[in-house]
C-alpha cells in the first residue's frame, strides 16, 4: 500500500496522508458499487487494501455527521456523487480527484489485470466517463 500511496501522492501533487485518504475512498465506493467477484480480486491483489477498508469502516462508523446520516436515510453511500463530494471535501482538486483515480486505476490494473479491472470500471454505471 505504500507503493500506492506514494505513486498517487507525486502524482496528484499532494501529501501522502491526502493520498491515503483518497485512495480509501475510492476503493470504498469501488468496493460497495463494483461487482463483487472482480473486487474480490482487485483487494487481494493490492496489500493492505483490506486494511485500509477496515480502519475507514471504523472510521466512519464513530459518527459521519450530518452527510453520513442523510447518505444513510437515502439507502447507502450515495454512489459516485457522494465519493466525489467526499474527495472534494477532503481538500482534493477535481483535477487532482482525477490524477488520484487515474493513478489507482493504473495500479490495480497494473496488480490486478486490465480485465479484472476494466470490468469492475464497466459494471458501474457512469464511470468509464470519469476514469
Amino acid at each position: 500500500m505504500e507503493e500506492l500511496i506514494s505513486r498517487i501522492a507525486n502524482a496528484a501533487g499532494v501529501d501522502p496522508e491526502l493520498a491515503q485518504k483518497a485512495v480509501g475512498i475510492i476503493l470504498d465506493f469501488l468496493n460497495k458499487e463494483g461487482p463483487a467477484d472482480q473486487m474480490q480480486q482487485v483487494m487481494a491483489a493490492l496489500p493492505g487494501a483490506s486494511d485500509l477498508l477496515a480502519e475507514r469502516a471504523g472510521a466512519e462508523a464513530g459518527g459521519g455527521g450530518l452527510l453520513g446520516a442523510i447518505g444513510g436515510m437515502m439507502g447507502g453511500g450515495g454512489g459516485a456523487m457522494a465519493a466525489l463530494g467526499e474527495l472534494t471535501s477532503s481538500g482534493l482538486s477535481m483535477g487532482e480527484v482525477q490524477s488520484v483515480t487515474k493513478e489507482l486505476v493504473s495500479y490495480a490494473k497494473e496488480k490486478a489485470g486490465d480485465d479484472v479491472v476494466d470490468d469492475v470500471i464497466s459494471n458501474i454505471p457512469g464511470l468509464s466517463q470519469i476514469i
